[in-house]
This record gives C-alpha cells, sequence and structure tokens, in this order.
C-alpha cells in the first residue's frame, strides 16, 4: 500500500539508505532511527504502519525495544518486522517468538522488498 508511513531502526546509515531509496521508491513515507532511543523519540510524532527493526542496536537491542513497544496500547496496529542479520538456524523462530510480526533477512533482496513490505501491511505474509 503505498504512501503508508514506516519506520527504520537500524544504527547502520548505509543500510538505511538504501532502504529508504528503495521503498520511496514504491510511494512509502519512510523516516528512519539509529537507534531504540532516537525510535522512541520519533514515535512520539510520527505513527507508522510498519516497522522495519534491525535486531543488534546500540544501547537497548531490537527485541527488548519491540517488547517495549508491543507493551504500549497506541502502538497495537503498528507490524514489527524484524530486519537482522541474524539468520542462524532458528533465529527466526526466537525473533518472532520474542514479538516480531515477520523477519527480513539481511543482506536484502533488493528486488523483493517492496513486495515483501506490501505483504506485510495487508496481513498477507506468504509469498
Amino acid at each position: 500500500m503505498p504512501g503508508e508511513p514506516i519506520l527504520v531502526v537500524d544504527d547502520h546509515a548505509p543500510t538505511c539508505k538504501l532502504v529508504r531509496v528503495l521503498l520511496e521508491g514504491e510511494g512509502y513515507e519512510v523516516r528512519s532511527a539509529p537507534n531504540a532511543n532516537a525510535a522512541l523519540a520519533l514515535l512520539e510524532t510520527f505513527r507508522p504502519q510498519l516497522i522495519l527493526m534491525d535486531i543488534q542496536l546500540p544501547g537497548m537491542d531490537g527485541l527488548a525495544l519491540t517488547q517495549k513497544l508491543k507493551a504500549d496500547p497506541s502502538l497495537s496496529g503498528v507490524a514489527i518486522v524484524a530486519f537482522t542479520s541474524y539468520a542462524m538456524k532458528g533465529d527466526e523462530e526466537r525473533i518472532l517468538a520474542a514479538g516480531c510480526d515477520g523477519y527480513i533477512a539481511k543482506p536484502i533482496d533488493t528486488r523483493r522488498l517492496g513486495r515483501r513490505i506490501a505483504s506485510y501491511l495487508s496481513g498477507v505474509t506468504s509469498e
């Protein structure tokens, strides 16, 4: 659903830039935060429909931030998708069990990212 607001929480600036270019090219409104504190501050004024959450963040990690956001009733409709280089056997299950609504492994497939995001926004995640 182009036009939807998306927040990318990732401390790797080149990754944020690439995701922003790809998703803005699909028509999404994209903002980014390099860590949990910046994400929390941004969420005071920006309401995304989806958050791409890096798991390995400085300070509070992405799973702890996900749990904090999931506990906030005002964010109950926001999908949180893990966006991570954790791609070992069992990582996806562990991440989903911690509260993420989906999982996208890095490095990203630039040709499929827009479709993956659209599927998470529509609630249909099978490809």
